[in-house]
């Protein structure tokens, strides 16, 4: 007992410690739980036996599937088919056979090449979502044909941690003289509790079939009551409670039929996608979820046996480069060929080359299947580490590429603009589309550019023409009549390009054009006047407006008093504005800007005064 505290303890003080650097220096925090393990373990020697811890850490990866299933909405899935069988699809086989070839000339046998094959298939889903929401690239179409291969891959884990135990030599399932299936595994000693042992292979078929429609009857019909039963007791604990029994519940029934219990849950999970109770379920889990997950790839790490690297580095270094390159070969190939171009190609290829954390599951669930000896296991979790610590340069790589393309010019040739308007809209995601559906429609004419040619078709077949390019080069803005034009309105979504469009535009035609530019916070408010916008519009700040004058309303309010002071503190707000921005200095945090605090305080008690004096003077009125 002591020894296991001792072990917990360390553990969580190592995650407590290095994932928040991970997570500021821009690794993730996969990386960091792996890191937190290796030094831990290999490099201080502060633990030695993980499999007591283990196997509590292995319920992470059970109630990650569950989570991934309760995200699963089967009308949604049935929506993606075409980027979730296609493109993800022939990733996973095309990837996983070709590592499987490779894996077969080094000379494996075809059962651990094929182990291999789907390892390496996989990639990363904590590092990739991750990264791709920090630089706010989910929904560019790379970021969205990553996020359908992604999730094809989760999804795919299910089929193959069913199918590894049918390639290893202790799981492998053997048949007796009189037609019973016998098991060899390592829980023969607790075969009592088994429901299949001894059965004839009609007989276990028609066991699992029973275990898997008693998970999706249990889910429509029994969780539901059941869930609005626990409500009537009002007790928060008893939501986590019964959220904790499901998943262990499940997990113990796919045990007893000899099934992963990794793969019950994933369909309870999809099950329950579309209950009222999913959030609630959801909220319960999720941190039994990080800290278990955490926990799995902090004993991952501090079990990797760095004898294994210091005995051949350049091999191994060599392996997990040469791993990247393949794959990435490959998605880059498939990204072609379903219509990915320039950037997007890039980032779907450089973003996934690596391998991911369930590489880490089917590593260790191989060993203990004997799908491979723990010496080639050993190797195969170095490569895989190796991979994802190598996946930060990748995206570095690609931010560089980027760079150039935005230099060099797009993938696609940017079209030939043959008309002027009074009006040129830079821009056309969902703030560009709402101005030029308005100004269109209350009579006058726009040419609306932008670099995303996927949005550009779409706007098209819904009748609103657009030209694709990028609207900061000089050449094109000439071309929509940037010298005669009488307003522009800058709507992109990169800061910096915006900042760069409004600076350019300026200079150029002085105080004859009105600018009005999108910003994405105060700050950015602050630099758009510098760079000479007339009006600038918050992406959220009218409507988060209007959602405090809603509340004023059922507060106690009249409909006309907070309307009135939804317009004191519009007018109020934008006098704030223009004043700090002469206290505002580029590159400084205004945290760290102590005259920029002293007079914000000051001018947000003036506001305070202005709404009080406000709705006192409509008081006296009435």
């Amino acid at each position: 007992m002591e020894t296991f505290l001792y072990q917990a303890s360390i553990f969580l003080a190592a995650a407590v410690i290095a994932v928040p650097i991970a997570a500021r220096l821009g690794l993730g925090s996969v990386l960091g739980y792996l890191a937190a393990g290796i030094v831990i373990g290999p490099v201080l020697g502060l633990v030695t036996a993980t499999s007591d811890l283990q196997h509590f850490a292995e319920f992470g990866v059970v109630m990650m599937l569950f989570l991934i299933g309760l995200e699963l909405e089967p009308r949604a899935l049935w929506a993606m088919r075409q980027k979730l069988i296609g493109l993800g699809g022939l990733q996973i086989v095309i990837t996983g056979a070709a590592f499987m070839g490779g894996a077969m000339a080094l000379g494996l046998d075809w059962q651990p090449a094929l182990a291999v094959g789907m390892i390496f298939a996989l990639s990363s889903t904590a590092i990739v979502l991750q990264t791709l929401s920090e630089k706010g690239l989910m929904q560019t179409p790379g970021g969205r044909s990553t996020f359908s291969v992604l999730l094809t891959q989760d999804i795919a884990v299910i089929p193959m941690l069913v199918v590894l135990p049918l390639l290893g030599s202790a799981g492998a399932a053997t048949l007796s003289a009189d037609g019973a299936i016998e098991r060899h595994t390592e829980s023969d000693a607790h075969h009592s509790m088994s429901l299949v042992e001894g059965l004839p292979g009609w007989g276990v078929a028609l066991v699992t079939l029973g275990a898997i429609a008693a998970i999706i009857l249990a889910g429509i019909f029994l969780i539901r009551p059941l869930f609005r039963f626990i409500h009537s007791a009002h007790l928060r604990e008893m939501y986590t409670a019964f959220a904790l029994l499901i998943v262990l519940g499940i997990a113990f029934l796919m045990l007893l039929v000899g099934l992963s219990p990794a793969l019950g849950t994933f369909l309870a999970g999809v099950v329950l996608a579309n209950s009222e109770f999913r959030h609630e379920l959801e909220s319960d889990i999720e941190p039994f979820k990080g800290l278990l997950l955490g926990l799995f790839f902090l004993t991952v790490g501090a079990g990797i046996d760095f004898g294994v690297f210091f005995a051949a580095p350049l091999t191994l270094l060599g392996l997990a480069l040469g791993v990247m390159v393949l794959k990435g070969a490959i998605l880059f190939i498939l990204g072609r060929a379903f219509g990915l171009r320039g950037r997007s190609s890039w980032l779907f290829t450089l973003g996934l080359a690596q391998a991911g954390e369930f590489g880490f599951v089917l590593v260790s669930f191989s060993l203990q299947q004997s799908v491979f000896g723990t010496a080639f296991g050993a190797q195969l979790l170095l490569v895989i580490a190796l991979t994802m610590l190598f996946t930060p340069l990748f995206f570095i790589a690609y931010e560089a590429l980027s760079r150039r393309l935005r230099e060099d010019g797009e993938t696609h040739d940017p079209d030939s603009i043959d008309e002027e308007a009074p009006v040129i809209i830079a821009g056309i995601g969902r703030f560009g589309q709402i101005v030029n559906r308005m100004v269109t429609n209350s009579g006058f004419s726009t040419v609306v550019l932008d670099h995303d040619m996927e949005t550009i078709q779409v706007m098209r077949r819904f009748g609103f023409m657009g030209y694709f390019g990028d609207p900061t080069r000089p050449d094109l803005l000439h071309a929509a009549g940037i010298e005669k034009a009488k307003v522009l309105v800058a709507a992109l979504d990169d800061p910096e390009a915006t900042n760069r469009l409004v600076s350019y535009a300026r200079r150029l035609r002085g105080e004859d054009l009105h600018i009005i530019a999108r910003a994405r916070d105060r700050s950015h408010v602050y630099a758009l006047y510098q760079a000479g916008a007339d009006d600038i519009v918050r992406e959220l700040f009218d409507s988060s407006m209007r959602a405090g004058r809603y509340v004023l309303e059922n507060v106690g309010l009249t409909e006309f008093e907070a309307a009135e002071a939804q317009k004191t503190f519009y007018h109020h707000d934008r006098r704030i504005v223009r004043e700090l921005a002469s206290l505002w200095k580029p590159g400084v945090a205004a945290k760290d800007n102590a005259e920029y605090i002293a007079r914000a305080r000051e001018l947000e008690k003036e506001l305070e005064t202005a709404l009080f004096s406000t709705l006192e003077r409509k008081d006296d009125a009435a």
